[in-house]
């Protein structure tokens, strides 16, 4: 994979951005190599977990790249690139195993909505921000974009950072509930695995089953964002 790198230590695999010279900003391209790694993960057998995280210390994602957008036309996002993108995160909020985002850096937009969607996340606490800039690219949500925004645990911040745009440090979206908890650089993705090795026991179809009941009410953006 040209943009990402998926790896299994013991029973935990990690799905690594390398795309940092483009922010690991999200195209068409990107988006499929997203679904071959949660393809190949998907098909393990056992009990597993995955950690997504990125190897920039500046960029976890910085979303839909504008650029490559811009080159299609602004339409093409609206007629076809929104509804892949939903896809992806409808994917990743039901998928059959435990998911933890490992926020680098900046977490913006698309990328803070693939880190809304995963089941846990975790944050640099002194560097990056969490945010969804689409009230200011004038850019709504859609159903499932929404519903991903959603799954953040602390409405009243949730309901602001959507309307309002405003970035949230790692500190302040521990303390809110934004993200489960908030770690020095050096202490991040080792603090993260041990947390999904812990999840890695966790009988995978019975958390599987839990998740999806816990989440039924995404069923039918499902089925939407395939149409």
């Amino acid at each position: 994979m040209a943009t990402m790198r998926l790896e299994k230590q013991e029973n935990v695999y990690l799905l690594t951005l390398n795309h940092g010279e483009r922010a690991n900003t999200m195209t068409d391209a990107v988006l499929d190599e997203y679904h071959a790694a949660l393809d190949e993960v998907e098909a393990s057998q056992g009990n597993t977990a995955l950690v997504i995280t990125s190897e920039d210390p500046k960029f976890f994602s910085n979303g839909i790249d504008l650029e490559y957008i811009k080159s299609k036309g602004m339409e093409y996002l609206f007629s076809h690139f929104g509804a892949r993108l939903d896809q992806l995160l409808m994917r990743v909020a039901l998928i059959n195993f435990p998911t933890i985002a490992c926020v680098t850096g900046h977490a913006y937009g698309g990328g803070a909505l693939l880190a809304s969607a995963c089941d846990f996340r975790t944050m640099r606490a002194d560097r990056g921000f969490f945010c969804f800039p689409e009230v200011d690219i004038k850019l709504a949500f859609t159903p499932a974009m929404l519903a991903s925004v959603n799954l953040l645990r602390n409405e009243q911040l949730r309901f602001e950072m959507a309307l309002t745009g405003r970035p949230v440090g790692g500190e302040e979206a521990a303390k809110r509930g934004i993200v489960d908890a908030a770690f020095g650089a050096e202490d991040l993705l080792p603090k993260t695995l041990a947390m999904a090795a812990q999840l890695a026991t966790k009988d995978r179809r019975t958390y599987a089953q839990i998740k999806r009941d816990m989440r039924q009410h995404l069923l039918p953006l499902v089925d939407e964002s395939r149409r």
